[in-house]
């Protein structure tokens, strides 16, 4: 975990830079600035993504909410489907305990082809539906750097292919890593118990 951190700050050192230049501007033109995250926090990474329903957001957004976050594409026809498997296991059980303040997020690392509308479709095969699910559309640069964040590799093997990491991540709801899960059908157990945590 201390690696991961570490390796997550060191991601976000540049942009960590740029907003404190931007809110030095910002103070300088007498507006007010922007709110300060944890310099952990995945709400200082400032790149648009694209939802499911084609709107346009950033991790900021997404502030006050607990994330279970996941990468996949949607051609995949192995892990992906298991991971999915394991994103509504976990939300399952944690709504059972009547937790409403978590995001399941699933962020495509094939951009050029996983449209709003095959995301949307991918939901609909895999009972991904619902206000508390969100899958994310970045470019390929910005994929890359959130797949440094979470410590996903990735690497693409045919026009429709990926071989990648198969890890959930869990982010509090001031968008700081507390939990990571890697393997596919292992037990949801302590990631469950985490979200239920850091929910109350």
């Amino acid at each position: 975990m201390k690696t991961l951190i570490l390796i997550f700050a060191a991601t976000l050192l540049f942009a960590c830079n740029n907003a404190e230049e931007t809110s030095i501007k910002e103070e300088s033109n007498g507006i007010t600035s922007k709110a300060e995250f944890n310099d952990l926090s995945i709400f200082n990474i400032t790149s648009e993504w694209t939802t499911q329903h084609n709107e346009q957001i950033e991790f900021k957004d997404l502030q006050g909410s607990v994330l279970a976050v996941v990468m996949v594409y949607t051609s995949c026809q192995t892990a992906c489907p298991r991971l999915a498997a394991d994103m509504r296991n976990i939300e399952e059980q944690v709504a059972e305990k009547g937790k409403e303040n978590v995001k399941y997020v699933l962020v495509s690392i094939d951009p050029e082809n996983d449209t709003p509308e095959r995301l949307t479709q991918f939901g609909k095969d895999y009972q991904l539906e619902g206000d508390q699910w969100l899958f994310l559309r970045g470019t390929e640069e910005t994929v890359r750097e959130f797949a440094n964040v979470v410590a996903v590799k990735y690497k693409q093997i045919s026009p429709i292919d990926f071989s990648h990491s198969n890890i959930i991540s869990v982010f509090d709801a001031e968008g700081v890593m507390q939990h990571q899960q890697e393997g596919l059908g292992v037990n949801n157990k302590e990631t469950i118990q985490k979200i239920i945590e850091l929910s109350n």
